[in-house]
């Protein structure tokens, strides 16, 4: 759309400047609205609506075209940031984990007594004491990657997706 409205010759140039940063504004805030797993958008709203208040306020000066490309970038732009927002909130169902963390808690105390069983009392205890904190550690393990992949835009990790690099003015 930037490029549109710049590539016109009926808008004047403080005009394309003022569409311009109407753009980097939406762009600067989506991403921030993602990094920061923001449960409504009602922040970005009132940016978003900035692009139609232009086009109603100089729809005398553009084209009928240019008018139609505009709405349906931004239809696209809204069906994109509605996906996006979807996937961001959108977690593992908390009782879900809650049960994953209650039984990393409990497992030890399940689990020890049963290697030793298992293994008999004539083993050494630290072989008792490693499998289980082996096993301990694992799952751990597991409940912190799952954690980390349900925020892939926060910019923690190395898995995370990069928002800055999808920038307007990058």
């Amino acid at each position: 759309m930037y490029y549109f409205v710049n590539a016109s010759n009926n808008l004047a140039e403080e005009k394309k400047k003022e569409i311009s940063d109407i753009l980097l504004e939406i762009s600067d805030s989506s991403m921030d609205h993602l990094k920061n797993n923001m449960e409504s958008t009602e922040a970005l709203d009132p940016v978003i609506s900035k692009v139609q208040a232009f086009v109603t306020a100089n729809g005398d000066v553009m084209s009928g075209r240019l008018k139609d490309r505009i709405f349906r970038f931004m239809n696209d732009l809204h069906e994109s940031l509605e996906n996006l927002h979807a996937i961001n909130i959108h977690r593992t169902p908390i009782s879900l984990k809650a049960y994953c963390l209650l039984f990393i808690y409990i497992f030890p105390l399940i689990y020890a007594p049963t290697i030793i069983h298992d293994m008999g009392a004539n083993n050494p205890i630290y072989v008792t004491y490693f499998v289980v904190i082996l096993t301990e550690f694992i799952l751990i393990s597991l409940y912190n990657i799952q954690d980390q992949l349900e925020y892939p835009f926060d910019d923690y990790g190395l898995d995370d997706i990069k928002l800055d690099s999808f920038k307007m003015d990058r």
